[in-house]
């Protein structure tokens, strides 16, 4: 799975010292990969905000950068696709 770069996503930072240097929304001491964590666990986004004092906004910010940056780039029309296994 490709690794984000936190840096590009204006919701979030990371500052030495401040929760072991892991990126936390800003102003806060939430951990960004709490909100998938507990996304993952199950829990809804209005449970998330309640249960860590985040806003919706905060939380649309992290779940957009995280869809836009892991999106696939577009291949230009003319270059073919590489092989797999399925495909020979």
């Amino acid at each position: 799975m490709k690794t984000l770069d936190w840096s590009q996503c204006s919701a979030a930072e990371s500052i030495p010292g401040k929760v072991s240097g892991a990126w936390v929304f800003k102003d806060t001491r939430m951990p960004v990969a709490t909100v998938f964590e507990n996304l993952e666990a199950g829990l809804t986004v209005e449970e998330v905000m309640e249960e860590f004092s985040v806003t919706r906004e905060q939380i649309n910010a992290v779940l957009h950068f995280a869809a836009k940056s892991l999106e696939t780039p577009v291949r230009p029309r003319g270059h073919a696709a590489p092989a797999d296994a399925y495909s020979l």
